[in-house]
């Protein structure tokens, strides 16, 4: 029987001009599972089905295996990431039109080698041409992109402290006109685009990340932002810059990341000119922790973080740290609280840690999302303790 408003299977796979079997295949795997089953088993999709459908075929298109497709798109299947989404899609298209330009360019400088009967650097054509690596760099991007905006829209949406932390964290850095700027591990350039009519005029910004990827997503997304701002793919651990090139290096929640601490305040302190400021922000140790418990009532063996990553740099010893570089290190807090009132967002929030939750929550997402519904059904207060440290070189 025919349910208003919904595809048959068979309706379904011949809109999406794929066949049953491969429909029925993903319902098998739980990679799309159909909205509505009727009693006798009968099983219909809606038009958001047909969505997250074009989503998959697309990054299948792209060359991802389904199990990489299954984890890219596990919180797709809600509505309120649709729009998220495509825009991730699209910097993948844009991602892989470069990569294939820059192999175009090789084939093109190998081909001139050969006629002028030159050598060809074989290997560095074939490190191009490498598609599984291509494929590899282009899942990290999509994830960190979409990590990067769940974590960025769950603050956004629900903070109680009316200015937004980029704002506040920019007012922290107390830029002037004419200053040279390094910014550590920029990110999505939030800290940038969310300030553009505050920065002043005649300032000179190096924004810099370790994935070459995130460098190039920042570059098409700030093309309109003027010529004071420059992109540098750059390791925290080895700054490409000569002494005394800055008036300020900012790393927002960047250094409890780095493998050797010392080794990048170090180099921050090198690259900074004479009475230079650095500003590190980072979390202490109650910051999120509603969440964490949460996960772990769903499935005790859900690690939000490898690491605490507030004990290798946080609000309790991130002083200390960096005492032994600078001088007049100080601490502000960032007051603030989250209100949650969309689970969603709050799903988009944990399946965009860094921990092992997606190994736990893949197979059982819609346990998951039926758990956390539940759970912010009044509510949900999350605590934060943010904020960051201002230094000074010696």
């Amino acid at each position: 029987m025919k349910k208003e408003g919904f595809y048959s299977s068979g309706e379904f796979a011949k809109k999406a001009h794929v066949t049953k079997k491969t429909i029925r295949y993903y319902d098998e795997h739980n990679i799309l599972k159909p909205s509505f089953v009727s009693d006798s088993g009968a099983r219909f999709y809606s038009d958001e089905d047909f969505a997250r459908l074009q989503q998959i075929l697309f990054l299948k298109y792209l060359g991802f295996s389904l199990a990489d497709i299954k984890e890219m798109t596990v919180r797709n299947s809600d509505k309120h990431f649709f729009s998220e989404s495509l825009h991730m899609q699209l910097g993948l298209i844009e991602e892989k039109i470069e990569q294939m330009q820059l192999i175009k360019t090789a084939l093109v400088d190998a081909s001139k080698a050969v006629k002028q009967e030159k050598n060809v650097d074989w290997s560095k054509m074939m490190q191009l041409v490498n598609v599984n690596e291509m494929e590899h760099k282009l899942k990290v991007q999509y994830q960190n992109s979409s990590n990067i905006s769940a974590r960025i829209n769950l603050h956004e949406e629900f903070s109680k402290n009316k200015q937004g932390w980029f704002p506040w964290l920019f007012e922290q850095c107390e830029l002037k006109s004419g200053e040279s700027v390094l910014e550590l591990g920029c990110g999505d350039a939030s800290l940038w685009r969310m300030n553009r009519e505050k920065i002043p005029e005649k300032i000179n910004v190096i924004l810099s990340d370790i994935s070459d990827g995130m460098i190039r997503d920042v570059r098409r997304s700030m093309k309109d932002m003027g010529e004071d701002f420059l992109f540098e793919v750059m390791d925290a651990h080895h700054i490409n810059a000569p002494d005394e090139s800055f008036d300020i290096v900012i790393a927002n929640h960047v250094l409890f990341y780095c493998e050797d601490l010392e080794k990048v305040c170090s180099e921050i302190k090198r690259v900074l000119k004479p009475g230079g400021r650095f500003v590190g922000s980072t979390y202490g140790n109650a910051h999120m922790k509603e969440i964490s418990m949460l996960v772990s009532d769903f499935d005790s063996r859900i690690v939000l973080s490898a690491d605490r990553l507030y004990e290798k740099f946080g609000k309790q010893n991130g002083g200390k740290i960096l005492e032994k570089f600078f001088s007049d290190v100080s601490w502000s807090e960032y007051e603030d609280y989250l209100e949650v009132t969309k689970p969603e967002s709050l799903i988009s929030y944990v399946l965009s840690c860094h921990g092992n939750q997606n190994r736990f929550i893949v197979d059982r997402y819609n346990d998951f999302v039926s758990f956390v519904k539940k759970k912010t059904k009044y509510g949900f207060d999350v605590t934060k303790e943010a904020g960051g440290f201002r230094a000074v070189k010696k």
